[in-house]
């Protein structure tokens, strides 16, 4: 069925019979979506049919059960047109600005939520849902900082010590902190069903089976912790991360950070993309159930980066996941070993009646 599309600018001028394509992708190292158009900017090949300002609005719509949902509101960053009227338009949501501006900032006893609504109030950022990241981060000082690194460092900072991940976005212009386990897209993408390709690699590259961790004040009183995953380093050998903490942590807060690095670095790196297609609600950020049984991925994974197109009437998307153990079982994950036990009993069976019959053979050659 053929996807239809609405395209506004400056909430005067509905474009969408002048598009050709539209790329709408986000990322989870960015605080904003990105929404790409390559239009044809002309009804004479003469004059330009729009004359497009940067710094306008652009809205895109699509229609899903019969009515059309906005999925973007953003500013125009750039324009670029040729002589046959064949342009490019990239456009930003309001997030972008976090990128846009940097200074020098202290902060002190303080949550990451706390400070993303300081820095929002300081830079005039309208603000939504911010979510409690609990953890009280010590100190932080930034010098010549883009908004969205200082952030950035605090909810690093907050997941070192908790374990919690968060995740910016934008609705209606304002800015929101949510928890990703608290955003799952009940979405399966799934082989013979929606995917259309499929991809899946796994290291060890940077797994870490001990951490240490290095704290208070090194001439006066230094304080240490070292967790090791002693089955880790029987498989892989030992792999030391070392980190130095904030000298205010005490000995508890020392030993529970190298706790949880040693939870974070202690995995096997798994990255996912897959070619699918179209589901508006599976961006960045949001989490997804997988099957695939030639690359064997089953279970639930994190979205880090799509890639969503719009052309012809067809939407299909490109995504990058990364496994999650947040997410309870589907029963998929019980069915795919089942599967995998039949498949290995069915080559030990074959493999055993080709042994047979090599016997047979070399018995009748009087081998």
């Amino acid at each position: 069925m053929s996807v239809k599309i609405k395209l506004l600018y400056d909430n005067e001028y509905y474009i969408e019979s002048l598009v050709k394509s539209i790329t709408w992708s986000g990322d989870d190292g960015l605080p904003h979506r990105t929404l790409m158009i390559a239009l044809s900017n002309t009804v004479n090949a003469e004059d330009q049919a729009v004359k497009f300002t940067l710094g306008k609005e652009l809205r895109f719509y699509v229609e899903e059960n019969g009515a059309f949902i906005g999925l973007f509101r953003g500013v125009i960053f750039s324009y670029d047109i040729d002589d046959r009227g064949n342009a490019t338009i990239t456009a930003y949501d309001e997030n972008v600005y976090l990128t846009k501006n940097s200074d020098t900032r202290k902060f002190t006893g303080m949550t990451a939520s706390a400070f993303v609504k300081d820095l929002c109030i300081s830079y005039g950022i309208p603000v939504g849902t911010l979510a409690d990241t609990s953890y009280v981060i010590p100190r932080a000082i930034f010098r010549e900082a883009d908004i969205w690194a200082m952030i950035t460092a605090a909810l690093t900072e907050t997941r070192k010590q908790n374990g919690r991940k968060f995740r910016v976005w934008t609705e209606s212009g304002r800015l929101n902190l949510t928890e990703k386990k608290g955003t799952v897209v009940r979405w399966m993408l799934e082989d013979g069903v929606n995917i259309l390709s499929a991809n899946r690699s796994q290291s060890i590259e940077d797994m870490r089976t001990s951490v240490k961790v290095i704290g208070g004040d090194e001439d006066k009183k230094p304080l240490s912790a070292v967790m090791k995953d002693a089955s880790l380093i029987a498989k892989y050998g030992t792999m030391q991360h070392v980190e130095r903490a904030d000298m205010k942590l005490n000995q508890s807060q020392i030993e529970q950070l190298a706790k949880q690095r040693l939870k974070d670095l202690g995995k096997v790196t798994e990255e996912v993309s897959v070619e699918a297609l179209g589901l508006t609600e599976v961006i960045s950020g949001v989490s997804v159930y997988a099957f695939e049984s030639m690359t064997e991925i089953v279970g639930g994974y994190y979205v880090t980066a799509d890639t969503h197109t719009f052309e012809n009437g067809i939407h299909r998307m490109s995504v990058t996941l990364s496994r999650t153990d947040d997410l309870p079982k589907l029963g998929y994950e019980d069915a795919f070993e089942e599967v995998k036990a039949k498949k290995k009993k069915k080559k030990a069976k074959e493999k055993s009646a080709t042994d047979t019959l090599i016997e047979q053979i070399q018995r009748v050659n009087g081998g």
